[in-house]
């Protein structure tokens, strides 16, 4: 059982940028004692599908972490990124660690409506294994909603990104109309997997892993925003934007690769934006690197939400002002160094208070 109280004082003070004394600090490693890891079943499918182990692998990878700082336990029931162009009509093939679209669309002019159906196989997966995690949980994980891609992210699902991208010039006048409709899929989804965990859960969660003390908060976003021109993120994006950012009343934008940074000046003016996870990406220098960046949505009045190696906490608390700032930290050795970063992300944030 987690500190449920700490969690709502920590994650409230973090959303109404009220943490003065420093980040919050995410932080993972190892638990002490290791517990041996659940027999997977043979088939790669099962492994994604089977509820049972699903869902005692996802305890027993609670049960062998130890959370520090404002890390708590968090299960999103997962089929992959692509789960909701699935329910809106593609298929998805299995890997070990994620999962791709099948895509669908052929032709925009001539393809169905997207439309929502509850005997949809992707969907009722989905489901069950939120059904099933809320059940298991019993106060000892919080349980998030699922990877939803509404949007031009959607579309990407069913039609694969350079189609999409040809489409913006073969037969625009289809695409605006289609967001629509993955938005009223979107939004039914949304609302019946909150009414699965809400009665079971104070506030909300997702693949994030930030509570909000609200029934909804959810993620933001636009991938495919790194392929088009600001032009066309005006045109086919924003407007989508609007709709989610005014449904789900809270949202952190996600912002995911260098490509996307050309976006950044708009994505900061939309309303309903909270805040920016920025998500440099393989290859890329690490969060401390990109001061200039965070300090640009710090001084937009929006909050940071961005991951770290241990080597990052001292500068960026150093250079950044606490308040509404998350440093995720997936990769310490032990509970010792946790609690390191921790301290150290306390003295650095004083450092700077007292300058």
């Amino acid at each position: 059982m987690f500190n449920y109280d700490l969690l709502k004082r920590r994650y409230t003070a973090y959303w109404n940028r009220e943490n003065h004394d420093r980040p919050l600090i995410c932080a993972c490693a190892p638990a002490e004692r290791l517990l041996p890891d659940i027999a997977p079943p043979a088939s790669i499918a099962e492994r994604w599908e089977n509820v049972e182990y699903v869902i005692e692998s996802a305890r027993r990878g609670i049960e062998n972490t130890y959370y520090g700082g404002e890390a708590v336990p968090v299960f999103n029931p997962n089929l992959g990124p692509d789960i909701l162009g699935a329910i809106a009509g593609c298929g998805l093939e299995y890997g070990r660690d994620t999962s791709w679209a099948v895509h669908c669309v052929k032709d925009w002019g001539t393809h169905p409506a997207l439309i929502f159906d509850e005997n949809n196989r992707w969907w009722k997966k989905i489901e069950e294994l939120t059904n099933a995690a809320v059940e298991d949980s019993r106060g000892d994980y919080l349980v998030g909603i699922t990877d939803l891609h509404p949007g031009t992210d959607g579309l990407v699902s069913l039609r694969g990104p350079e189609a999409l991208c040809y489409d913006l010039i073969d037969c625009a006048e289809h695409i605006n109309p289609r967001i629509h409709q993955m938005f009223d899929i979107y939004k039914e989804v949304l609302t019946r997997l909150e009414a699965i965990i809400s009665p079971k859960q104070e506030g909300s969660t997702n693949w994030m892993e930030v509570w909000h003390p609200n029934e909804r908060w959810y993620v933001a976003g636009s991938d495919f925003s790194c392929m088009i021109s600001e032009d066309a993120f005006e045109e086919y994006v924003v407007p989508g934007l609007l709709g989610e950012l005014k449904f789900n009343g809270n949202s952190i934008y996600h912002l995911d690769g260098p490509g996307a940074l050309r976006h950044v000046d708009r994505i900061l003016e939309l309303p309903g934006v909270n805040g920016i996870q920025w998500v440099y990406g393989a290859g890329q220098p690490s969060a401390r690197h990109w001061v200039e960046l965070l300090k640009k949505i710090q001084n937009a009045g929006k909050l940071i939400h961005i991951q770290c190696e241990p080597d990052d906490v001292e500068p960026l608390c150093s250079e950044l002002n606490p308040e509404g700032v998350l440093l995720k930290i997936d990769d310490c050795k032990n509970r010792e160094e946790v609690e390191r970063l921790v301290s150290l992300a306390e003295k650095a944030s004083k450092r700077r208070k007292s300058l």
